[in-house]
């Protein structure tokens, strides 16, 4: 971690805060939460359905403390409402071995400073956001709340998390579609480096539980491009393989490749009801997430 971010706080993007400041991040499907907000509800009238209990966590209302269950159980929990509208937004980071590739920074540590912002973005709106680590077997989640101290330990988690040499991206997607019962947005970190009709497959569990589902797919510049002028040994950070080639030899079917890749996460996430949003590590985060923002915003003027 670079010597500015020592400080979980200084993963947030000041230059993005300042320029989506007021910029509502609507969700565009109905939400169900836990306390009222500005978001459209899939319930009508003014009745509310009790949903579930969740501990309660200093800092919350204790208005909302169901003093009945706390008598029989000597604990303190809040009582859940469907009909309530805020939003609730999980992000989710990839930790795999390939997401620590960059020539100037990783695409982790870009990853890192998306979420940080979002959520802070999220929650200065009146929204829950939660967080969990996506391609590790070391369970790393924090649940959607809106506390006071919510951010601190979000920005907290982010900052400690690292890649890893594992590949359970996939996996972890099937997990997390499960792990949430209310309806949420997913915000999805990635570099996507898998099989992507096994990644289609995740994303549509995830739609069939409800949720709304945003991809964030990181690239650096090198990726991208891939410009080399000398013969160079190109190592898989996924299995560790490698291979010495020209890069001249391989760079048409390389690139051919890999929109193909994008390309058909793309067609398949709109098929899916989805968002993607293609990022590129060097370009400012104010100006990576402007189309992403954009598009909550329109959703927030229909």
């Amino acid at each position: 971690m670079s010597k500015e971010a020592k400080q979980p706080f200084d993963l947030i993007d000041r230059a993005a805060v300042s320029r989506f400041t007021g910029d509502p991040l609507i969700g565009t499907l109905p939400m169900e939460g836990s306390v009222s907000g500005h978001h459209r509800s899939n319930h009508k009238g003014s009745s509310v359905e009790f949903a579930e209990y969740r501990e309660y966590t200093p800092g919350e209302d204790p208005r909302r403390i169901d003093w009945r269950v706390m008598a029989r159980t000597d604990r303190l929990f809040l009582k859940e409402f469907e009909a309530e509208t805020n939003l609730r937004c999980h992000f989710s980071l990839d930790c795999s071995r390939s997401m620590s590739f960059g020539e100037t920074g990783s695409k982790f540590d870009y990853g890192k400073k998306i979420i940080a912002t979002l959520a802070y973005l999220f929650l200065r709106q009146g929204d829950a956001v939660g967080f969990n680590l996506l391609g590790s077997r070391k369970r790393s989640a924090l649940n959607a709340k809106r506390n006071p101290v919510q951010l601190q330990t979000l920005l907290q988690l982010v900052q400690d998390a690292e890649p890893n040499q594992e590949q359970l991206l996939v996996p972890s997607l099937h997990d997390l579609a499960e792990s949430v019962n209310m309806r949420a947005l997913f915000v999805i970190v990635s570099d996507f480096l898998d099989e992507p009709s096994a990644i289609m497959k995740a994303i549509h569990h995830c739609r069939d539980r409800k949720h709304e589902v945003v991809l964030l797919h990181l690239f650096d510049i090198q990726e991208l491009e891939f410009i080399f002028t000398h013969p160079t040994r190109f190592i898989d950070l996924e299995d560790g393989q490698s291979l010495l080639t020209e890069p001249a030899e391989i760079r048409k079917e390389y690139l051919f490749q890999l929109e193909k890749h994008i390309s058909f996460l793309r067609s398949e996430c709109l098929e899916a009801g989805s968002s993607y949003y293609k990022l590129t590590t060097n370009i400012p985060l104010s100006e990576g997430l402007d189309a992403f923002v954009s598009d909550r915003n329109s959703s927030a003027r229909r």
